[in-house]
């Protein structure tokens, strides 16, 4: 018999690490190669994680709610000597796991958490400087915010992949730097006399509990009366809440309004909808209009279409839009439409009514989520008339597209004024101020309303 470790897997371009929500099998299982072992969630999606190898589920390295880094072992997986004859170093790779079972999972504990409560020995420590170690934008973006140097930076210990620090291990650093002093002076000392000392990695051993529960270690329940109920966030409400939080403390907001008459585009919907229905089985909504507008403005000002990083400005060649849904659980998701200026109406609303659907029923990929350059929020569906929608990080810019409301309006003609009825929409354009002024924001929700009232109503689909 060989042991096989089963590792997590890569998900996405820019996904490093994943939770593991639920174990399918247990240990003694027999799996089939293919077959679903576990669910993991990542900051993209919830997915299943199959089996790259038949055999026997001997040994479970990761408990459900921990976070695991992209390629660290997460289970053992006993199969049949053939499958080892193709390894020639099987040999090493089962003894190793199989001598120090509980050192292995103290170090992966360890190594891949990415955050670590105050109490840890090494959460406001700093230690040997790092040179040309990566950091991502929102990383520097707090380093510059919360007066964190560069030489301080190369010494902060990072729990993500290859060692980078993740935002949970700066932001720790920041909540715990000024509340340790004589931990801290004590530690250096103690360093300097025995540099190979364990004692970093004894604390997550000795208390796995506090790292793999990081809400009840550092935050107490709180309490509620009678007339009061305490509903714990799910996962994925607490990653919106976070990254909300952190759009608004990265990028400062301005919010550009404008009133479109969509009258146009009202009566060429409604004169298309029945046919379309019986055609292609779905549904023809105005969000597909919406996209092509959004995405023609952007050919007419690139500038929208950046992201920041330091002191630099990332210029996007493709146009990739992503659409807020809502979900029945009353979270939020965006998947993208990518190269949407590349797409005719029909394939817009084809791309738009698929996301759509699978986004409900959880079915989305990694690859859905990716790559957004712009956001467009439809908030007119739950009949609000407009809306101050807060920016997808690190895209700079959002539009918010209200409900389709009838209104008297002055109508010219050759002959004279008249009043007649047309329905109005209201555009809500929210962009980051540091690299979108009030002159490029306005002029962009102002081309997109242009795009929607010149709309051709002999447009076919």
């Amino acid at each position: 018999m060989a042991r096989v470790e089963m590792v997590m897997p890569k998900m996405g371009e820019s996904i490093m690490e994943g939770t593991v929500l639920k174990w399918l099998k247990q240990v003694g299982d027999t799996i089939d190669q293919d077959e679903s072992v576990l669910e993991v969630a990542t900051d993209k999606v919830d997915t299943e994680v199959p089996a790259i190898h038949a055999g026997v589920l001997q040994q479970i390295l990761v408990q459900e709610g921990q976070v695991v880094a992209v390629g660290a072992p997460i289970a053992v997986i006993e199969t049949d000597a053939a499958a080892a004859s193709s390894n020639g170093q099987a040999s090493a790779a089962e003894t190793a796991p199989a001598a120090t079972p509980a050192a292995n999972e103290a170090e992966e504990t360890a190594d891949n958490v990415p955050f670590v409560p105050a109490a840890s020995a090494g959460s406001a420590q700093l230690g040997e400087a790092q040179p040309g170690r990566f950091y991502s934008p929102l990383v520097l973006n707090i380093a510059r915010e919360e007066g964190i140097s560069m030489a301080d930076l190369e010494r902060l210990p990072g729990t993500g992949q290859q060692g980078r620090v993740t935002k949970k291990d700066i932001l720790d650093f920041v909540a715990n730097r000024g509340q340790q002093p004589a931990a801290s002076a004590q530690a250096a000392p103690a360093a300097a006399a025995a540099p190979v000392s364990p004692a970093p990695a004894a604390a997550p051993q000795a208390q796995p509990a506090a790292v793999n529960n990081q809400p009840a270690a550092s935050k107490p329940t709180p309490s509620v009366s009678g007339n009061q109920e305490l509903i714990e966030m799910d996962r994925m409400r607490k990653m919106i809440a976070q990254r909300m939080v952190d759009s608004k403390r990265i990028s400062p907001h301005v919010t550009s309004f404008v009133e479109a008459d969509v009258t146009e585009i009202v009566n060429w919907r409604n004169k298309h909808k029945d046919a379309y229905k019986k055609r292609e089985g779905e549904n023809l909504t105005f969000t597909p209009i919406f996209i092509q507008a959004v995405a023609r403005a952007i050919q007419d000002f690139p500038n929208i279409n950046v992201s920041v990083d330091g002191d630099y400005i990332i210029k996007k060649r493709d146009i990739n839009i992503g659409v807020a849904v809502a979900l029945p659980s009353g979270n939020l998701i965006v998947p993208v439409i990518h190269n949407a200026d590349q797409l005719n109406l029909n394939g817009l609303s084809k791309r738009v009514n698929d996301l759509a659907t699978r986004a409900r029923a959880n079915k989305l990929k990694p690859e859905d989520l990716e790559g957004g350059t712009y956001t467009l929020s439809n908030v007119g569906s739950f009949g609000n008339v407009m809306g101050t929608p807060i920016i997808m990080q690190p895209q700079v810019a959002i539009m918010a597209v209200g409900a389709i409301k009838k209104k008297p309006a002055v109508i010219e003609t050759p002959q004279g004024d008249l009043i007649g009825i047309r329905h109005f929409m209201f555009l809500s354009h929210s962009y980051d101020h540091r690299v979108v002024d009030g002159s490029l924001g306005g002029q962009f929700v102002r081309k997109v309303a242009d795009y929607l009232e010149q709309f051709d109503p002999n447009t076919a689909i």
